[in-house]
């Protein structure tokens, strides 16, 4: 405190005007006391850095690995309204979350989502009827490959006519993120509760079938009670009610699955 006053007179004299600073102070006698405080604990940070300025991560688990992407990685909104939004793997916050000393491999992959229904033209509006029976076809029209540890950030472009404002009614789109090579049939989803406005808010549940998927987004279609079991619309959706929404909670949110043997896998564009 004195130094401080001291500090601030000696600022505000002018030449040849002296002013006394222990003059403006009371002497000071006896032994001071600090406060006593209260230690803070400071959490420690989930991915210290090392001396290089890096985290160590040559021996992680794929689980450890998924869960610092999904730290990293932002998709795009779900919702019914499509998204042109792009996937982005975000840089990392140096000596918090990284970066890493050794890079991991992160597959960013969109699907098309073809929707049908074996009950559509039985459809009616009786508000206590359960969902139809819907199915879906799952085909991957981009995959984009990255070497990712967190020293850089990452931009991936969703197919732009994948989420396009006029695609069918019958079509939805899933983007994923996930760890390690590309996913095979067998840890694809099987089942996808989605519904309209009101019933899934998020967008939907996706059941994929591995533990390497750390994000995704379901962007459902628009109107699969009018879709045919090809995947065709049959009427205008503004004409058919939605028989999928229904109030009483004997049924739940309608859950759309495919034989997975009937999956076509349409190879990566390289990007």
């Amino acid at each position: 405190m004195l130094a401080a006053v001291g500090l601030l007179t000696a600022g505000c004299s002018g030449d040849g005007d002296v002013t006394d600073a222990s003059a403006a102070t009371p002497s000071l006698t006896g032994t001071a006391t600090a406060a006593p405080t209260t230690p803070s604990a400071t959490p420690s940070p989930p991915y210290p850095t090392n001396a290089k300025g890096c985290h160590p991560n040559g021996e992680w688990t794929t689980e450890q690995i998924m869960s610092w992407v999904r730290i990293a990685a932002d998709a795009p909104a779900a919702g019914v309204d499509t998204s042109k939004d792009p996937v982005k793997i975000v840089e990392s916050v140096a000596g918090y979350t990284g970066p890493l000393c050794e890079t991991v491999t992160v597959q960013v992959e969109f699907w098309k989502l073809t929707y049908g229904s074996g009950g559509a033209e039985e459809n009616t509006t009786g508000a206590t009827e359960a969902p139809p029976d819907y199915y879906f076809d799952m085909d991957s029209v981009k995959r984009t490959e990255l070497r990712v540890d967190g020293r850089k950030e990452h931009l991936v472009k969703p197919p732009e006519r994948l989420y396009a404002g006029d695609r069918s009614v019958c079509v939805g789109a899933l983007v994923a993120v996930y760890v390690g090579k590309p996913l095979k049939s067998k840890e694809l989803p099987e089942q996808i509760s989605t519904g309209s406005e009101g019933v899934n808010i998020g967008g939907g549940d996706v059941e994929f079938r591995t533990e390497r998927v750390s994000e995704y987004e379901l962007s459902p279609p628009a109107a699969p009670h009018v879709c045919s079991p090809e995947g065709k619309p049959t009427a205008d959706p503004y004409a058919v009610p939605d028989t999928t929404v229904v109030p009483d909670p004997l049924y739940p949110t309608p859950t759309f699955s495919f034989d997975v043997d009937d999956v076509l896998r349409v190879p990566s564009d390289g990007d």
